[in-house]
């Protein structure tokens, strides 16, 4: 009897498996045992071809020759990975082997990847699949003892080619047509584009924000202070000779206290990691972006062996994990760094496993990360490490603590006509808030003061002097712009930007891209130009503004991802044939080359400068030029010219050009130069006698560019 081929999706998951099924012997790219041959991919290994792979006349880019829609789409190895396919294409072919299981990760990619294999090598054995939600060895004994046949996931591999063909008829295709529209290279993605969307609707909101001036007054009740109010309880004033009026007849008087409200809150510890979760945690907490701790995280779990798979949507744990978990926890508990907070929990004996632990139902591929039951030697990782490991560390204890609870104390006081409130928190128990603080200590709160205060005993009726008022002057905020924490966030959430109820109910489970692709599809928008990172904000750029202008609301808008989701999710349980969801993706296809045909040129993307090693870096506009009224005024270091240079404009504004007036010209004034035509009431110098006045800067009537004074007022 001839030997079982079985793949994984990595070295490190064909280590684990070998490891229960007795393959111990190392052998050129896999592990060999008397009964099986594990091997594995390292992640895809195979993809689709490019299109002038299919005719030399693709190579071109040329608007003639799209849509691209070929008739079957064609794989192709992916090149650095070549070798380890050829070790899998011998021994699927091998006449040592008789069949095969497929062990990749339990999911539509996971599928993709060993069917794309499987084609390619042109592999007719039967196969079976291991499906699996964790890597514990009992997991894997159970899994192989009820190993399926491989076709009963054919519908799940239908559904992730048409994923797979689709992603790139769309990409490719929207790609090249707007691109040459545009003249102007354009990165287009079924996913990356509505995420571009969701940034720049958010700074047009941003943008658009104007600012409101309002007043509160604040009274000192001699130690603590207390708000005034209106009958709905809000403390925006709008006039400020209100506020002012309010403070002078109050101040001085005698605050009774008319009704005292106490309520005991509690919050639940949080539910365990998914790798989301995670990236916004870090995102939070120690400033790295998605992609960052992801790497990490991936650090983490192959090379340190500390934690389990990064790379789920999962926060819950399977019911064979149990005797893991417990054994995981008694291993921390004898290590110094966990050991005072493992104690409370071994002092209760066995753990207490909860629906907010532990659910099959909603262990997707992957369950939640939690560490491994290895032994960790934190002496010996990088800091950056060492924070991820506890924040999975803090949680996975913190998950077993009882709930953060406080109390919070409103005191309503009246003062003649008036009433003011007083709030104050007291922390009852710091249950699992208190291992996170402990473990990862918090930077400072920003709440305000009056929310944080601890209120004396206080009784009603009880009388108090109204020390001092103070009338506070403060300013509506606009919309804050994303971090990466909250645009993950949102791209989890993204049915909430959809209108149709069917639509957004689908898009509970999907989203925007899935947890393992998030971080990538932001650094794609970042290396394209459409995204540029302000500390921990994410600020679309002229050219990403550009395009969700020019792009139509079927490409921009979740709800396409939601339709598609919909439709794969349909063709994964066998209530819709691929070859109507394709014929839906070609239709789409060529709707959107016809729309980019069609498309007004009015809209101006920023001229792009060469960078390092042939890169093309955006070059930020700062307004249109006021010569030849086509081109984009830009910026070098000695100046400002026209993006139309080449067509002959001859606009140009040296920095230095006022220098003799005691000015350096900057990118602020050629801004409002350029928005306004003029710049009022300017500081100068006049260069023949070294007076100094008022005057106002204007460009010269010659079309140079040049900047003249006008208007001189002495001092």
């Amino acid at each position: 009897m001839g030997k079982i081929l079985i793949i994984a999706e990595k070295p490190s998951v064909a280590r684990d498996i070998a490891k229960t099924v007795g393959a111990n012997q190392k052998g050129d790219g896999c592990l060999m045992g008397e009964k099986y041959v594990v091997s594995w991919a390292i992640g895809h290994l195979v993809t689709l071809k490019e299109p002038e792979e299919y005719d030399e006349k693709f190579k071109k880019w040329n608007v003639a020759t799209l849509p691209i829609l070929p008739d079957t789409m064609e794989l192709k190895a992916i090149a650095k990975t070549r070798s380890q396919l050829k070790i899998l294409h011998k021994w699927m072919n091998s006449s040592e082997v008789d069949s095969l299981i497929c062990a990749t990760d339990s999911g539509r990619e996971g599928e993709l990847i060993f069917r794309y294999i499987y084609e390619i090598t042109k592999c007719k054995k039967p196969f079976q699949r291991l499906w699996i939600s964790s890597m514990t060895e009992q997991a894997i004994k159970e899994g192989f003892a009820k190993l399926k046949d491989g076709k009963e996931y054919d519908l799940l591999y239908r559904s992730a080619k048409c994923r797979s063909e689709a992603d790139w008829l769309v990409g490719m295709n929207a790609t090249r047509a707007y691109t040459l529209r545009y003249n102007v290279l354009l990165s287009i993605g079924r996913v990356q584009t509505p995420t571009l969307a969701l940034i720049v609707e958010k700074q047009k909101e941003i943008n658009a924000f104007v600012p409101q001036e309002y007043f509160e007054v604040q009274g000192d009740l001699d130690g603590f202070t207390a708000m005034w109010i209106d009958k709905e309880e809000q403390t925006k004033i709008e006039k400020k000779e209100v506020a002012q009026e309010i403070a002078k007849r109050t101040k001085g008087e005698k605050a009774v206290c008319s009704r005292v409200e106490q309520e005991e809150k509690r919050t639940l510890p949080p539910l365990l990691y998914d790798l989301t979760e995670l990236q916004r945690e870090c995102n939070t907490k120690f400033g790295y972006s998605a992609k960052k701790t992801l790497d990490i995280a991936q650090a983490l779990y192959e090379k340190r062996k500390m934690i389990t798979y990064p790379r789920t949507d999962s926060r819950y744990l399977s019911d064979d994990m149990k005797g893991k978990v417990q054994k995981t926890m008694n291993l921390m508990g004898n290590m110094e760094a966990f050991s005072k907070y493992i104690a409370p929990l071994q002092s209760k004996g066995n753990l207490t496993f909860t629906k907010r632990l532990v659910d099959n139902g909603k262990v997707t591929d992957h369950h939640a990360i939690i560490p491994t039951d290895g032994r960790w030697k934190l002496d010996s990782v990088s800091e950056e490490e060492r924070n991820v490991f506890l924040l999975v560390a803090a949680r996975f204890i913190g998950v077993f603590y009882p709930a953060y609870q406080y109390e919070v104390t409103k005191a309503y006081f009246t003062v003649q006509e008036d009433t003011f409130l007083s709030k104050g928190t007291v922390v009852t128990n710091e249950g699992w808030k208190g291992v996170e603080k402990a473990l990862i200590p918090a930077k400072p709160s920003k709440k305000k003061a009056q929310e944080e205060q601890k209120l004396p005993p206080i009784a009603k009726n009880q009388l108090f002097d109204m020390v001092k008022t103070e009338v506070l002057q403060k300013k509506t905020t606009a919309p804050k712009p994303y971090t990466e924490s909250s645009l993950l966030s949102a791209m989890e959430n993204a049915g909430r930007f959809v209108e149709d109820e069917t639509l957004k109910e689908q898009m509970k489970d999907s989203g925007l891209g899935t947890p393992a692709t998030r971080a990538a599809i932001i650094e794609r928008l970042l290396s394209v130009g459409y995204l540029t990172r302000k500390g921990k904000t994410l600020i679309p750029t002229e050219k990403g503004m550009a395009l969700i202008a020019v792009v139509p609301k079927e490409l921009s808008s979740p709800q396409t991802t939601g339709k598609w989701e919909k439709g794969l999710s349909s063709i994964a349980k066998g209530t819709m044939e691929d070859e109507k969801f394709m014929g839906s993706i070609s239709r789409y296809v060529s709707f959107l080359v016809g729309d980019a045909k069609s498309r007004k040129t009015d809209v101006t993307f920023p001229e792009e400068k060469r960078g390092g090693k042939g890169k093309r870096t955006p070059q930020n506009t700062l307004g249109k030029c006021p010569v030849c009224k086509k081109g984009d005024v830009l910026e070098h270091s000695k100046g400002f010219y026209c993006s139309q240079w080449k067509s002959g404009c001859k606009f140009t504004a040296w920095k230095d050009s006022l220098k003799t007036n005691g000015l350096e010209l900057n990118e602020t004034m050629m801004k409002e130069l350029l928005e306004k035509g003029e710049i009022p009431n300017m500081d100068v110098a006049l260069s023949q006698t070294g007076e100094r006045g008022t005057a106002k800067l204007v460009f010269a009537t010659d079309g140079s560019g040049r900047i003249e004074i006008k208007d001189f007022m002495r001092n």
